[in-house]
């Protein structure tokens, strides 16, 4: 069977090759696709998926942690007074505006810690260590954002609101989602700067004794304190991605860009194997002249379109990752869970074996009679 199919394909390279580009062009633009909507996903709750293993404790209405409300200082003496709760850990997240040597400005987002521990950040230190941050008007900013932070480099100093501030060091592949490029420095620095109320924090990273139960002390904090809401860090980072999706036309766009490149590989490797299987009509009706049963022939052309799929799967995901390579060489880091990886393969047989369905029904129609008419 395996040998047939092989024999069948090479017949006529032209349309074999033809069949292969559509498995190959649909499973680039879908893996294209679904690899800058996870790094998407992976920049709009970053914050807190690399402070996982902190409770999360903001304001109660909020449900995004781009979008926090600030929270009085007090509430932080109220958590740690709680069973289970060994520290409640401030940060201060706020936006300023940047201005460089070369005159270019942009929009930044401050990221505030309290020294020495700094939990909350920074992290994927690339350049420098956090405890450089505790020198006067130092940042650690991402290395990635340069061209952002107009082309400033570790020791360059530039403003922000009007502050002399300069780079201590670089992280590489921190990458908030919308705000602005982030900064981190010390929680005082981050409310000088930024004019943030000395007395207010944007959310308390609880550091919990782990021989308790992590949702029991969430549920004590909620239980005990008003105003605010303590989170497990996945559930927040899994809200926060929601809640941006919700209101932005990301999964839109991208779950239609995805769609047209599996409609437009099933029909192009459908019309193909179709119009193969009409140019080899007298073949597949001499084969079921001479005993070979329409699920024989069916299997033959399904083993041809498999073929299609894996040798097209091998070259599509060999393109899709020289992609990610060169984005990720600009920023755009990302890489693929091993289920997005079953995933195309499996939508690439979809494509496949789907669009065989044409030649397959076109054959299956054919009398063996009729290639012995004139």
């Amino acid at each position: 069977m395996l040998r047939t199919a092989f024999r069948f394909i090479l017949y006529d390279k032209p349309k074999s090759i033809g069949a292969l580009a559509g498995v190959i062009i649909s499973i680039f633009l879908i893996g294209q696709q679904a690899g800058i909507f996870i790094f998407l996903t992976n920049a709009m709750a970053s914050l807190v998926s690399n402070n996982a293993q902190f409770i999360w404790v903001v304001d109660e209405k909020t449900g995004n942690v781009n979008a926090l409300t600030s929270l009085d200082m007090r509430i932080g003496r109220q958590l740690e007074s709680i069973p289970g709760v060994k520290r409640a850990n401030p940060i201060v997240i706020a936006g300023a505006a940047a201005k460089f040597e070369n005159g270019q400005a942009s929009g930044i987002t401050l990221i505030g810690s309290v020294a020495p521990q700094f939990r909350g950040g920074p992290w994927n230190l690339f350049i420098g260590d956090k405890s450089s941050m505790i020198e006067e008007g130092a940042l650690i900013t991402e290395y990635f954002d340069r061209k952002t932070l107009g082309g400033a480099v570790p020791g360059d100093y530039f403003e922000i609101n009007g502050n002399k501030v300069f780079i201590a060091g670089n992280t590489k592949g921190v990458r908030g989602f919308g705000a602005g490029a982030y900064a981190f420095t010390t929680i005082e620095r981050a409310r000088s700067l930024t004019n943030f109320n000395r007395n207010k924090a944007s959310a308390f990273l609880v550091e919990w004794d782990p021989q308790q139960n992590q949702q029991e002390i969430i549920q004590r904090i909620n239980s005990t304190i008003n105003g605010v809401r303590a989170w497990e860090s996945h559930d927040l980072a899994s809200s926060t991605i929601m809640t941006v999706l919700k209101t932005s036309g990301i999964a839109l766009s991208v779950g239609t860009l995805m769609v047209f490149a599996l409609i437009s590989g099933f029909i192009i490797i459908g019309l193909t194997l179709y119009s193969a299987a009409i140019d080899r009509i007298r073949d597949y009706g001499t084969l079921k002249a001479i005993g070979a049963t329409n699920a024989y022939v069916r299997k033959l052309i399904l083993t041809q379109a498999t073929l299609f799929s894996i040798v097209g799967f091998i070259i599509g995901y060999t393109l899709v990752e020289g992609f990610r390579a060169g984005v990720g060489s600009a920023g755009t880091i990302f890489s693929f869970p091993w289920w997005v990886k079953a995933s195309l393969f499996g939508i690439t047989l979809i494509i496949a074996l789907g669009g065989s369905m044409f030649a397959i029904i076109r054959i299956a129609r054919l009398e063996p009679a009729a290639v012995f008419r004139g």
